[in-house]
């Protein structure tokens, strides 16, 4: 299996939530690591999407270094291998709390998309589309 080399980075509020989230979309968890001082606080979180795909997060109470951002300003593509694939992804993440930000549709450089945001307003878009 091929490694990630880029890794989108999430901040949540509620990591636990935001962790649950990504795992209802179909992200498997790879690495967890909880404060030693507060088990409550995500200090780091890896998450795999396919082969060659992923995202680190972590508790947005630990985002005070230099690459600290926001909460709710996460933005990312997930490809799918099918279109039928872009519908359930946008399904599991309606039922898991998300807000549709655009219905599954065709796109005429080929497949389909669908965009959402999780509960904290990081947004998606998932696509059958894989990118020249």
């Amino acid at each position: 299996m091929t490694k990630p080399t880029i890794f989108p980075a999430l901040h949540f509020t509620d990591a636990e939530a935001g962790m649950a989230f990504l795992t209802a979309l179909g992200f498997t968890r790879t690495a967890l690591y909880r404060n030693e001082s507060d088990p409550t606080q995500i200090d780091h979180a890896e998450f795999g999407w396919g082969a060659a795909g992923g995202v680190m997060c972590g508790s947005a109470s630990r985002s005070d270094g230099p690459f600290a951002r926001p909460v709710g300003t996460g933005d990312m593509y997930l490809v799918v291998p099918t279109d039928a694939e872009v519908d359930a992804v946008h399904a599991r993440a309606i039922a898991a709390g998300g807000t549709s930000l655009q219905e599954p549709a065709g796109v005429e450089y080929g497949g389909r998309t669908a965009g959402f945001r999780d509960p904290e307003g990081n947004q998606f878009s998932v696509g059958s589309y894989p990118g020249e």
